[in-house]
């Protein structure tokens, strides 16, 4: 059974196409299901796990969480405040316990969504990583359609915020771009196909996928 894997910035439709694709092949979609499983895992809560994922870009995002939650590092004196997402746990035993448990899931077939799955499974036989993509002005208008935003500049916040923070995560955690295209087999603009129409080309993606494996 074929693993998915697809990702895609704020208003792209990835995870709207990962659902037809689960759908069709009578698989599990995960997505928050892996914060809950990482979380238990290390004895956390979910919101510690998240602030790992959604790590703030900017200098003064980082000092402001950090103060927030009190935590201080250094001599009392000239001690230097760390951002939040480095705390309470380090880098080592999150990516640990999330890539365990990506590679559990695919031993079964599923459609992962984000995560760093592309990258924890990028040699993992008959897996299959898709990247979606979509201008940024139709990105703005379904973002403010699906978040219910006044305008325009708010939709723009949200997504510079999570694209920053996507970069970073993948920067910070496994050293490498998202965007680069050399990481998929597919790489999908949303711009110009239909929702049911990417979904389409990924099943055929599989089938081609699940037909070379038995020759």
């Amino acid at each position: 059974m074929a693993v998915i894997t697809i990702r895609g910035k704020l208003g792209s439709g990835a995870p709207e196409i990962g659902k037809l694709v689960a759908n069709s092949l009578q698989v599990d979609y995960i997505d928050r299901e892996i914060i809950a499983e990482v979380a238990a895992r290390l004895n956390l809560q979910e919101q510690e796990v998240l602030a790992k994922e959604m790590p703030p870009t900017r200098l003064h995002e980082r000092i402001a969480e950090a103060l927030a939650r009190g935590y201080a590092i250094g001599d009392g004196i000239q001690g230097a405040y760390l951002p939040v997402w480095q705390i309470p746990f380090d880098d080592s035993r999150y990516v640990e316990a999330l890539s365990s448990f990506i590679r559990e899931l695919a031993r079964t077939g599923c459609v992962i969504y984000g995560r760093g799955s592309q990258f924890i499974l990028k040699n993992e036989p008959g897996a299959i990583h898709i990247s979606v993509v979509a201008p940024y002005y139709i990105r703005l208008r379904r973002v403010m359609d699906t978040m219910h935003l006044p305008n325009e500049e708010c939709a723009r916040k949200e997504i510079n915020r999570s694209d920053s923070s996507g970069r970073e995560f993948a920067r910070r955690f496994f050293g490498t771009d998202p965007e680069d295209p050399e990481h998929y087999h597919l790489v999908i603009n949303t711009g110009r196909l239909s929702y049911e129409s990417a979904a389409s080309i990924v099943l055929e993606a599989v089938r081609q996928q699940e037909a070379w494996a038995i020759y």
